[in-house]
C-alpha cells in the first residue's frame, strides 16, 4: 500500500505577482492614491501583520481589495515597521527608533502589491505604469518573487 504524505507546500498557492514601489508617501495616502489611479477601492486591514513573538517585535500595515472581474486578491503592505525605544540614562529619557523590514532583501522598498490570481504579464505591466504615473510615487517595479529568500512572509 503506497502512503502519501502532505507538506507544507502542498497547501501554498505560489500564483501571485508581486510589485515593489518607493515612495514617501504614508500607507493611507498611497492607499488612496492608488484607489483613484487604478480604479480600485484598497481597505484598511482590521489587523496588522504582526510579529510579535520575534527579536524586534514588528507590525506592517495591509490595505485588502478584491477584483471581482479578475478573481484576485490584491494586498498593499508595507515593507517597513518603525517602534520606538524609550531608555533612561543620566535622569535623561532617550528615545531611539528602530526599523524592521518584512522582507529584508528589499529595504528600499517602501510598498508591496501582492495580486494573487492567474494575471498575464501585460495586465501587470500596466499596473506599474500606472502606478509609476503617481506623481508622489519614485518608481514601481515588478519584483520576481523566486529570488526572495524571505517570500514566506507573504503568505497572509
Amino acid at each position: 500500500m503506497q502512503i502519501h504524505s502532505l507538506g507544507f507546500n502542498d497547501f501554498y498557492e505560489d500564483d501571485f505577482s508581486l510589485i515593489g514601489i518607493h515612495t514617501t508617501l504614508e500607507d493611507y495616502k498611497l492607499a488612496y492614491l492608488l484607489n483613484k489611479n487604478l480604479k480600485i477601492n484598497f481597505i484598511k486591514s482590521k489587523e496588522n501583520l504582526n510579529f510579535e513573538k520575534t527579536e524586534k517585535p514588528s507590525s506592517f500595515s495591509i490595505f485588502n481589495y478584491y477584483n471581482k472581474e479578475y478573481d484576485s486578491d490584491w494586498v498593499l503592505i508595507a515593507n517597513s515597521s518603525k517602534r520606538e525605544n524609550q531608555t533612561e540614562s543620566n535622569e535623561l529619557l532617550l528615545t531611539t527608533e528602530t526599523k524592521t523590514y518584512l522582507i529584508p532583501e528589499k529595504k528600499k522598498v517602501d510598498f508591496f502589491i501582492k495580486v494573487s490570481g492567474e494575471l498575464g504579464f501585460d495586465f501587470v505591466t500596466k499596473i506599474i505604469d500606472k502606478v509609476k504615473n503617481i506623481e508622489q510615487v519614485i518608481t514601481s517595479y515588478p519584483i520576481d518573487k523566486n529570488t526572495l529568500k524571505s517570500k514566506d512572509f507573504l503568505i497572509f
